[in-house]
């Protein structure tokens, strides 16, 4: 009998390509699974299914991970307020994690002897999708034909049509990764330092021209309402998306320092997750102390660089979810959001939990909980030990 392999399959020119090699050059049984984090409609993951068949595969599957997508992973980010470099809302590290979790469950499921996807020698999926395979099936090996080839792009397509499938070149020209938390653009262009991506190559093109104004909703942190109707988070996040992406907010060029040390460039259009996160840390200013603000900035750093490098199974995350979700009893309110075509502005927000409360007076004008004479006296006293060091060390100094 032919031995099991699972691979992570997507549709795409390289995994299209792995189908093939797996059963023909390796001699495998072949099962493809796709694991659907919310960036696929039915009528696409049914083209997939048709494509993982018409490739040859023994079985294929779908593995829908949406809500725990949500639940283990962007959550927390949202918590975070987590953009890497201050720009990328990790719309593709995140979602690899998951992915790669999922899989290695299939692949206990089906007793697979072998699991194997189509990332490349270059880039940070490899390190995510192998890492997470050695902690959760160590025992099952990692087949992965594009890297352990060295493929070009090029060479796929021309092993595709030697074994009768047709791919387009150009439509091989950009890769595009949608998933709920965005969705990630690649090509010739952010393989330079210089060169941005055209209009064209945007998935969504800007079909909104006029300002309008949304209200989002709250509740101990995750956003629950858009413009006043309950909905479940993920059906928010995805109801907003379909909203902003319109106007081509949330529309970037992220450069980043990879897992294996070098430095790369992804576009990403990320409407929704940009708004939620700035809609989300405005509300978190108002309603949370100096101090928390200060540690969740910092721990939610450490959380999102460890997430990015696919380190999801380490404890210390567990350890910093309970921190995040303990920080969001009070963050809750509504937030003002006005769209126009290529940006956003928050406009304000209400809360029950505002600490800006003019029951204890206005920054800048006047307070109610002090008098003059009581700041002289703090004043002094609070910078009495930095005074003294001046004192003690005015001639060094």
């Amino acid at each position: 009998m032919k031995k099991k392999v699972v691979l992570a399959f997507s549709g795409g020119l390289d995994t299209s390509f792995c189908c093939i090699y797996l059963a023909q050059d390796r001699g495998l049984e072949v099962h493809s699974v796709i694991v659907n984090t919310g960036g696929f409609s039915e009528e696409e993951l049914q083209e997939i299914e048709k494509r993982a068949y018409a490739l040859g595969v023994a079985s294929h599957a779908v593995v829908d991970e949406t809500e725990g997508y949500y639940n283990d992973c962007i959550k927390y980010l949202i918590f975070g307020n987590v953009l890497k470099n201050a720009t990328y809302p990790l719309s593709v590290s995140a979602e690899r994690v998951s992915q790669a979790t999922a899989i290695a469950n299939y692949v206990k499921k089906i007793g697979a002897d072998y699991v194997a996807h189509g990332s490349t020698g270059a880039g940070n999926d490899q390190v995510r999708f192998d890492m997470i395979f050695n902690i959760l099936i160590p025992g099952v090996e990692i087949i992965t034909p594009i890297r352990d080839l060295k493929l070009s792009r090029e060479a796929e397509i021309e092993y595709l049509h030697e074994h009768g499938v047709e791919y387009n070149a150009e439509k091989a020209k950009y890769s595009i990764n949608k998933g709920l938390w965005g969705t990630s653009v690649g090509g010739k262009e952010t393989l330079t330092s210089n060169e941005t991506l055209p209009e064209s190559a945007w998935p969504t093109q800007v079909s909104e021209t006029e300002s309008r104004k949304i209200e989002l909703t709250f509740e101990k942190g995750e956003l629950v309402a858009l413009d006043g109707e309950k909905l479940a988070p993920v059906t928010a996040i995805q109801k907003l998306q379909a909203i902003a992406q319109a106007y081509g907010i949330g529309r970037d060029i992220h450069v980043g320092d990879t897992i294996i040390g070098i430095k790369g460039r992804v576009g990403f259009e990320a409407a929704g997750p940009i708004i939620i996160i700035k809609a989300h840390h405005t509300l978190e200013k108002h309603t949370l102390t100096k101090w928390q603000l200060s540690w969740k900035e910092q721990l939610s750093s450490f959380y999102g660089n460890w997430l990015h490098e696919g380190q999801f199974h380490d404890p210390i995350m567990r350890n910093i979810e309970a921190f995040l979700a303990d920080t969001q009893k009070m963050v809750s309110g509504k937030v003002f959001v006005e769209l126009l075509p290529y940006r956003f502005q928050i406009i304000g927000i209400e809360s029950n939990h505002d600490l800006m409360s003019n029951k204890f007076g206005s920054y800048g004008e006047m307070n109610n909980a002090w008098s003059g004479e009581d700041v002289k006296g703090f004043s002094k006293i609070f910078g009495n030990q930095v005074m003294i060091w001046h004192k003690v060390n005015s001639e060094e100094a």
